[in-house]
């Protein structure tokens, strides 16, 4: 099996957490040829799709030295049996072209490109609405305020985010809703989502369940904020803990499961608060690498399985 990764530089990242990383070690041990690039690293030539990708010579599963590279090789991406798309949000114009590219390649795509443009993971959740938070999608500032007179306190957040970026919880009387409004939305311009604010986050943390092919692995990573904040992420100083999933989690993910195998998502990470639906992570799910080491359960060899 000749593979492509797609996904952020490759120098930056933090080998122990990360699941790209972890995917390409178990396609390494299969022997699968696994090869690297940007997605900046695509182009069109006489009517086809190449890619300048680089030879992943050896993966070391350890924080210093882990990956050893070939020389950038400019080479037809149907060459490759298969392309994983891992690239972090934000899902901009650029990342759209590069699906498009994938799309017209004829190569299999995991998650499918298509459904990486159309499944906008703050909205996908609202298919689901009756899983999910009291929500509004809006650019109206007007909308907004009527929205959190109601609600009484409320989670907001850019629809193209990751990490805990730019999300802002808000109370009724806070003194500077309007400010928020205006920069999330820039004045008016720019739709978000806000939330009801769900309590369960502080005790009981965001929960992230890793979907295969549409069924759950069997335990997922709480995510519980730190002192004095609200934002269960890692990437916001959030901790990790390893649970079995809940009998309703388990009834959202066999809501959810047909519909991500209908879409071709393999590799999917719902995100539930207090038995909420609040994100359908389908870019570049995280937490594989905790879960398994936290539970047993081999996420990327069951992932690869699929695959295969």
């Amino acid at each position: 099996m000749k593979c492509l990764v797609i996904m952020d530089p490759i120098d930056n990242i933090k080998p122990h957490k990360d699941t790209t990383f972890a995917m390409m070690l178990e396609a390494h041990s299969r022997g699968w040829d696994v090869h690297y690039c940007g997605v900046h690293d695509l182009s069109v030539k006489e009517k086809h799709v190449h890619v300048g990708a680089q030879h992943v010579e050896s993966l070391r599963d350890q924080a210093e030295d882990y990956v050893a590279l070939g020389s950038k090789v400019v080479q037809p991406l149907g060459d490759f049996d298969l392309v994983f798309m891992r690239k972090d949000p934000p899902v901009d114009m650029h990342f759209i072209y590069v699906t498009q590219l994938l799309e017209q390649s004829g190569v299999r795509v995991v998650n499918k490109a298509s459904s990486l443009r159309d499944a906008n993971e703050k909205l996908f959740a609202l298919n689901f609405s009756e899983y999910c938070p009291v929500s509004v999608v809006t650019s109206n500032i007007s909308q907004l305020n009527d929205f959190l007179d109601k609600e009484g306190e409320i989670v907001c957040k850019p629809l193209d985010g990751m990490g805990g970026t730019s999300i802002f919880r808000l109370s009724a009387t806070d003194v500077n809703r309007s400010v928020i409004f205006e920069t999330l939305t820039q004045f008016g311009s720019q739709m978000i989502i806000a939330q009801q604010y769900i309590p369960d986050i502080i005790t009981e943390g965001d929960k992230r369940i890793i979907m295969i092919n549409g069924e759950p692995v069997s335990h997922a990573l709480a995510r519980v904020p730190r002192a004095g904040e609200f934002r269960g992420n890692l990437a916001a100083g959030g901790t990790g803990h390893v649970v079995p999933l809940t009998d309703r989690e388990r009834e959202v993910c066999a809501q959810v499961g047909p519909v991500l195998r209908e879409k071709e998502l393999v590799f999917v990470g719902l995100d539930m608060i207090g038995g909420f639906l609040t994100e359908i992570n389908v870019t570049s799910p995280t937490c594989a690498r905790e879960i398994t080491q936290g539970s047993g359960v081999d996420i990327c060899k069951e992932f690869l399985d699929a695959v295969e």
